[in-house]
């Protein structure tokens, strides 16, 4: 998939004479964007069947348009879509007085290091905290962890059969070809690495092997997460240990459904206050920051006022792909939310459902002061079970 670099409202490319006779000015998060593609948001009461039909019989003029993500694919957090859009279908959107914005399609990254020095002191962190919580809990039983990410080896024998795939949005191939979404998934779940080693875990492919994706994927599985925990009503935690660029319509998507299910989010790891970038910047979610053995703040990691708790993220040993054994270190705050995550999971299985509200200040309100070595102003607030 090609990507274009975009800086400003006006440096899309092809956008030419439809930008500038809109009504509507194309929102554009900083950094890369997919081609011609957009996420259009309408008003409040716009009947979205109504609107794309309309569009699709402009589509029909203009090859090289589409629709998609639709109805189907949003429905519960976004009043919009998603689209592919040129000539007069772009004029036709960005001149509707039921579009309340269009947004370019931002791309989500992930972003982690290779094991660090010195090791192994770090790389023990997360085990030691693991023991304790086998000591204590039911390991997450009853409920299920599900994962926006790369994919997950769902063969890996650490998941003991718990794991399974669930949707893939982006026309990947159901595989996690990267071994990102497999890590987070082990130090969430696994046994041997994880907290909740008795949950079940599902795959949410929105990222390539290449560890990016645009937002309107993304979104898709937000989405689709959801819509799982509507239907059978399992206490659940989603999880995205990716990001990008601030994005209103990617924070509208998880601020929506995180009134309802859980989100832990990583902070990112380019040591810069996590509110500027998504989906770390939504409150109502969690946003976790990383730390060393010694509970100091990891060099990488983000930081700022919307983190709600830190989390081992250094020298992280957990599952990896290749074969059914395989494993790897890493380190980011790709790997301090899976911790989180699993602490959640273990939560919901002891103590069955409760709001995402009541779940996150249960975290804080457990949590241990001990963190050092971050900003003014940055919780000093380490994860732990209760």
């Amino acid at each position: 998939m090609k990507f274009t670099k975009s800086t400003s409202l006006l440096t899309l490319p092809l956008l030419g004479q439809a930008v500038l006779g809109a009504h509507i000015a194309i929102k554009t998060p900083q950094g890369d964007v997919k081609p011609d593609s957009y996420v259009v948001v309408l008003k409040s009461g716009i009947d979205k069947a109504e609107h794309i039909s309309t569009l699709s019989q402009v589509n029909a003029f203009n090859t090289g348009s589409e629709i998609t993500h639709h109805r189907r694919q949003y429905f519960a957090v976004l009043n919009g879509y998603a689209a592919i859009l040129k000539g007069d279908a772009l004029t036709h959107v960005l001149t509707s007085s039921e579009v309340e914005y269009v947004e370019a399609d931002a791309i989500a990254r992930i972003n982690w290091h290779e094991k660090l020095k010195p090791y192994p002191a770090e790389e023990t962190d997360a085990k030691q905290d693991d023991h304790q919580v086998e000591t204590r809990a039911s390991g997450g039983a009853g409920s299920k962890f599900i994962s926006s990410d790369t994919g997950i080896y769902t063969a890996h024998s650490c998941f003991g059969g718990r794991a399974s795939w669930g949707a893939t949005f982006g026309g990947y191939a159901n595989a996690d070809g990267n071994g990102h979404g497999t890590h987070t998934a082990g130090t969430a779940v696994g046994t041997s690495f994880g907290i909740a080693t008795q949950a079940h875990i599902v795959a949410v492919k929105v990222l390539s092997d290449s560890g990016s994706g645009a937002y309107s994927d993304v979104i898709a599985g937000v989405n689709w997460a959801y819509s799982q925990f509507q239907s059978n009503h399992v206490p659940s935690i989603a999880t995205m240990s990716l990001g990008g660029p601030q994005s209103s319509a990617l924070d509208s998507a998880v601020n929506a459904v995180s009134r309802i299910q859980s989100y832990a989010l990583f902070g990112r790891n380019s040591n810069v206050n996590a509110a500027t970038t998504s989906p770390a910047d939504v409150a109502a979610a969690n946003t976790i920051g990383a730390v060393d053995n010694n509970k100091v703040k990891a060099s990488f990691s983000n930081w700022g006022a919307i983190l709600d708790v830190w989390a081992p993220g250094v020298n992280i040993l957990s599952a990896w792909i290749g074969n059914p054994s395989a494993t790897n270190i890493l380190s980011g705050t790709s790997m301090a939310t899976p911790y989180v995550a699993g602490i959640l999971a273990v939560a919901l299985g002891e103590y069955g459902q409760v709001s995402p509200a009541t779940l996150t200040n249960n975290l804080k309100s457990h949590a241990q002061a001990v963190v050092t070595g971050q900003p003014s102003g940055t919780t000093n607030l380490f994860a732990t079970l209760w």
